[in-house]
């Protein structure tokens, strides 16, 4: 039978084909007048997107890269920072603090769960100079509490919150002003729908402040030259001209999807991935299946394999009989979970198409019987809610 290969994946996420096009057709020079068009607006879209009056970055590079440029712009060496980590990529905002020589403090919880806010209390002191955190810890399918967190951390006068968002960004309701986030963090390859290759951020006042005292090494990523540079419609170093092409045509897009509206476009992408994610909750519950996270983010659902199963004979029966593909866990959950994803271009076609897959792959790996029918039913009937709802409202 024809096989299409479909990813499902926390990141890369499937590609938009508008930003495909763009990509494959733009050939503008990075110093002309066409380009820094292009650049201009796509930074003031990004602000929309993100839901912002801050200064927007976009950088070539990985999310990493980013990550790593909030340590370097915002502490010096010897600073007390604050990670809050509960998986594998709150585990490397420890590793970038260190690397830059901060006095880290750790608050961390087994993966799957997140944090108690009085835990959070107990560890901030008043020479916390910055706390780490991620928005959705996609090793796990958890999202953490950033509301409630930074109401904590604005306790202090002078403690910066910095975000991780790579893959909360367009799927999880985040108001990145008036909870006072001073550094949040996007990348290209997750609900922007593009592929790898930028990442982005918004940055506080009080966060641009603080760079002009930090000592930390930085070069490429010296914030401060690229902010200076954009405001000119330019980028500090040669920018990635193919890829803002592409996240150009993806930011029209989530315009249409708001009616002309990227704000609104924005919210109805978060809206898409949520009910996705709880179409596939429905379905993994009606097999049997337990899922992961205490506090699921509507990026991506992880699901426990089942006993004596290793997640990765899962993952690669999906890829052999139906070239899905499906993430393992991560670190110490590698072989113990699945994840699949709701970020981005994905639709109803795509969760019902996946649950199905999900049931054939079950009845080959397992040895218990398989009710056909019966995760895709559980997500049609979480979709016919959706619809009556919607109904509802219009008429009231």
């Amino acid at each position: 039978m024809l096989r299409k290969n479909r990813l499902f994946t926390p990141g890369p996420t499937p590609l938009l084909p508008a930003a495909q096009t763009a990509m494959a057709s733009f050939t503008a020079h990075h110093r002309t007048a066409d380009f820094r068009e292009l650049f201009q607006r796509v930074l003031a879209d990004m602000k929309e997107f993100i839901g912002t009056r801050n200064d927007v970055l976009v950088l070539a590079c990985s999310g990493t890269g980013v990550m790593e440029a909030s340590v370097s712009n915002l502490t010096s060496p010897g600073d007390k920072v604050l990670v809050l980590t509960a998986g594998k990529f709150g585990e490397r905002w420890t590793e970038l603090t260190k690397a830059f020589g901060c006095k880290v403090e750790v608050l961390s919880r087994p993966y799957g769960e997140t944090f108690s806010l009085d835990d959070i209390q107990a560890k901030l002191t008043s020479d916390i100079r910055a706390v780490y955190v991620q928005a959705t810890e996609s090793s796990t399918g958890v999202r953490h509490d950033v509301e409630r967190i930074a109401k904590i951390v604005h306790a202090q006068d002078d403690t910066l919150f910095i975000v991780d968002a790579i893959t909360g960004l367009g799927t999880t309701h985040l108001e990145v002003d008036s909870w006072g986030v001073d550094f949040i963090i996007g990348g290209s390859q997750k609900a922007l729908m593009m592929p790898p290759g930028l990442a982005y951020c918004a940055v506080s006042e009080r966060a641009w402040k603080r760079m002009e005292t930090t000592t930390s090494p930085r070069f490429y990523f010296d914030l401060r030259k690229e902010r200076k540079s954009a405001a000119k419609g330019e980028s500090a170093y040669t920018p990635a001209t193919s890829l803002f092409a592409a996240l150009g045509a993806a930011l029209h897009f989530i315009r249409e999807m708001g009616n002309g509206n990227l704000a609104q476009g924005g919210q109805e992408l978060v809206r898409n991935a949520g009910l996705c994610a709880e179409m596939t909750r429905a379905g993994a519950r009606a097999l049997g299946l337990k899922l992961y996270a205490s506090r699921p983010a509507s990026a991506l659902t992880a699901i426990a394999s089942p006993d004596g199963v290793d997640a990765g004979v899962i993952v690669k029966e999906f890829r052999e009989s139906f070239d899905a593909v499906v993430a393992n866990g991560q670190g110490e959950m590698k072989g113990k979970l699945f994840r699949i994803a709701h970020i981005g271009y994905y639709d109803y076609l795509d969760t019902i198409g996946i649950l199905a897959a999900l049931e054939h792959v079950l009845a080959k790996v397992t040895a218990k019987p398989v009710e056909y029918g019966a995760a895709v039913r559980a997500a049609q009937e979480v979709y016919a809610g959706s619809l009556s709802d919607k109904r509802q409202l219009i008429g009231a």
